[in-house]
């Protein structure tokens, strides 16, 4: 059945860290999502709870094999840890990771060399890098790095995109409330990867809508998490076939995981912007099965 366990995580040392359990989460079919309770969406799809202030927060999906978590460094630097759901001596030995700081100025350490990451920059660590270290700037204005990690099957170099490098481009209109501006940059143009793909989205003034009119790709796998959400604020984040379509009521620092049969697709109470990420076959963006408007319901 689809749900969540949980097992301890250890650090590359074996010595335990500040990190609660890793949580598993194992992803429902089309034919069990249609007869799912709301709770039961939520304990499937939703990854919540990882904006844990001086801890690492891992959760495992079971889909395309994708690790999704955030590390929120205070006083000293958080280390990256394995676990035994990864079967690995540690956290990169087969496996890739992006990075996405979405809080204060901070830095992370791969081996011995550092890279300062400001807000909505983000680090790629290809496979093989044994000691990956996650440090804040201030305690009081922490870095709040965002990690999404997938199976790597060749080495990339580690490399840092600055927001400002990120090939903004907007779409939408004001008329259908979908101006927007995407940020690319893990991608086939962007920071060389294996499989995975990332970017950031962000909702101009007076927009309310992501990714509408909605689409599917069953090549690749999708995550989102929304950050930059307002305290009383709340995402309404839609999902399923085209042809039955369900939502899950999401607040700042949450994820949810998208399989290729699901569209995704949000709207929000307030300004917010969401980190997307992909995994799977390709690496192509614009690869996409369109959902028209009136084939949904």
């Amino acid at each position: 059945m689809a749900g969540a366990t949980t097992s301890s995580l250890k650090s590359v040392s074996g010595k335990e860290d500040n990190v609660l359990d890793m949580k598993t989460v194992l992803i429902a079919d089309p034919m069990r999502y249609s007869r799912m309770t709301t709770q039961e969406l939520r304990e499937s799809f939703l990854i919540d709870a990882i904006y844990q202030p001086g801890t690492i927060q891992l959760t495992y999906v079971d889909l395309d094999r994708a690790v999704v978590g955030m590390a929120v460094p205070l006083q000293s630097p958080l280390p990256l840890p394995t676990t035994p759901e990864l079967r690995a001596e540690y956290f990169t030995e087969r496996r890739e990771l992006g990075a996405l700081n979405v809080g204060g100025a901070g830095a992370v350490h791969v081996g011995n060399s550092s890279y300062q990451l400001d807000n909505l920059d983000l680090i790629y660590i290809g496979r093989g890098n044994l000691d990956i270290r996650f440090e804040s700037k201030s305690e009081q204005t922490p870095a709040v790095f965002y990690l999404l990690s997938y199976p790597a099957h060749a080495v990339y170099p580690v490399t840092v995109v600055k927001k400002a490098d990120a090939q903004p481009t907007e779409i939408g209109s004001a008329e259908t409330c979908n101006r927007r501006t995407i940020y690319k940059y893990v991608h086939l143009a962007g920071a060389k990867s294996c499989q995975l793909v990332m970017g950031v989205t962000h909702l101009q003034t007076g927009s309310a809508w992501n990714t509408m009119p909605a689409h599917t790709h069953m090549r690749r796998s999708e995550i989102y998490l929304y950050f930059d959400v307002a305290e009383n604020a709340r995402i309404f984040h839609f999902m399923g076939p085209p042809q039955e379509t369900r939502h899950l009521l999401m607040s700042n620092c949450e994820a949810v995981v998208s399989p290729g049969w699901s569209i995704h697709a949000g709207v929000g109470t307030q300004a917010y912007k969401f980190c997307w990420g992909m995994g799977g076959e390709n690496q192509d963006y614009a690869d996409m099965d369109p959902a028209p408007l009136e084939s949904m319901h």
